[in-house]
């Protein structure tokens, strides 16, 4: 028994080696990659930057069909932070736009699709700036499937999510109103305060929503959220933009804190 024992681990740290050494392999070859994406962004012509996205491209294609090996959350945090240097590297996205964003989370909502915090990324950088939310709320369509009230923890906030994509880019308040409502479901299965506070809003989204399909209170909850929730300046400059041209209003508080009025009328 102690032999077979033996042997079974030898098999377990071996293939854990493996998974390991081709996952750092991957990350070689891709992660100078990006680098040249950010030097070039300053040095190179459009078309130049353009033929290394599209390698890059190829890349997140053949990332998609590699093995597992077991270690999917691993792969999926990688993934994840291979992203995040390129949604973070502006120059060069001035010149290429975000068209790739959701090909990184097709990968992580492939491999992980309980990493609930990606899905915030994911409908920021695939629906506000790639203008892709049909493939932003697919890929989290697909990844609810996989979801519970429960599990991950506060997973209510992909039903959020969703529902700002389909109110804010899809134009579609009726999903986004069902999305609301399954959101502030989710939510009443938690006692804290944050979570009866998302049992709230969304319930109330999804009335403004129900009295008036194009309400404008419904849509500045949105980018009020997209606001609490920006990963970046721009986006923040985005929704208070949206947010006053609805009629809302934005104030900072002394202590720095920031509140939204909704407009008078709807």
């Amino acid at each position: 028994m102690l032999s077979r024992f033996r042997q079974s681990f030898s098999q377990l740290v071996g293939a854990s080696f493996l998974a390991l050494l081709c996952v750092l392999a991957i990350g070689v070859l891709q992660i100078p990659q990006l680098n040249k994406l950010s030097s070039k962004a300053k040095i190179a012509s459009a078309e130049e930057i353009e033929k290394e996205v599209e390698a890059e491209k190829i890349r997140l294609n053949l990332l998609q069909k590699f093995p597992n090996f077991g270690f999917d959350n691993l792969f999926a945090g990688w993934v994840f932070l291979s992203f995040a240097q390129y949604f973070g590297d502006d120059e060069v996205r001035k010149v290429t736009g975000y068209t790739l964003s959701p090909n990184y989370f097709e990968i992580i909502v492939d491999r992980d699709p309980r990493f609930r915090e990606a899905y915030l990324f994911l409908s920021a950088s695939s629906s506000l700036y790639a203008a892709m939310p049909e493939r932003s709320v697919a890929l989290m369509e697909k990844g609810l499937k996989s979801l519970t009230p429960q599990v991950p923890p506060r997973s209510y906030y992909v039903w959020r999510y969703k529902g700002i994509d389909e109110l804010l880019f899809l134009g579609n308040p009726q999903a986004a109103r069902q999305s609301f409502e399954k959101a502030a479901e989710w939510a009443s299965t938690y006692s804290d305060s944050e979570s009866k506070i998302v049992v709230e809003i969304s319930r109330q989204t999804s009335e403004f929503i129900t009295r008036n399909p194009n309400s404008q209170k419904a849509q500045v909850a949105g980018w009020t959220m997209v606001l609490q929730n920006a990963v970046d300046d721009r986006t923040r400059k985005k929704a208070i933009s949206r947010i006053e041209e609805l009629g809302g209003k934005v104030i900072i508080t002394p202590e720095g804190q920031v509140k939204v009025q909704l407009p008078e009328r709807d």
